[in-house]
């Protein structure tokens, strides 16, 4: 089930949101950036490759799907600590609206994917959002707080 509301937020909370939507782009920047560079190192025989003109990964590095994404996105909050000002599960529906995107390029003959600026990617996704989220006209989010709804 899927819930739109239009939100009232305050100014500290607009920072906020426009604060998570900056690492949600750099986390679907990135994850499609590894993807494109996998795709580009198999694009032809290993003897035909131009060493200057294409990517060259291992040949034992892994196609970063959802889930090895998922798993270095945990690591890479180490290093960077941006990443751990946006709650979890909201990077992690990043990455999944990306898998999707890429599987809707396979199977509906969709374009590839494409890279998000400010004005490409606005919005995300709480996938949850506890016990009793809605108080009369004002919703509960995570690292937001209760906000106003129109």
């Amino acid at each position: 089930m899927t819930w739109e509301f239009k939100l009232e937020p305050t100014s500290k909370q607009v920072d906020t949101i426009e604060r998570i939507l900056f690492v949600c782009r750099q986390v679907w920047n990135f994850a499609l950036r590894e993807r494109k560079d996998w795709l580009n190192s198999r694009k032809c025989a290993a003897n035909a490759c131009s060493t200057l003109a294409e990517y060259i990964l291992p040949a034992e590095e892994l196609y970063p799907s959802y889930h090895t994404q998922a798993k270095r996105l945990t690591l890479a909050k180490e290093k960077f600590p941006l990443l751990k000002e946006v709650h979890s599960q909201v990077l992690q529906q990043v990455l999944r609206t990306l898998d999707r995107a890429f599987e809707d390029m396979r199977a509906k003959k969709r374009g590839f994917p494409r890279f998000k600026n400010k004005y490409r990617m606005r919005s995300f996704v709480f996938p949850q959002l506890g016990n009793n989220p809605i108080n009369g006209n004002l919703l509960k989010l995570p690292q937001l707080g209760w906000i106003r709804c129109g």
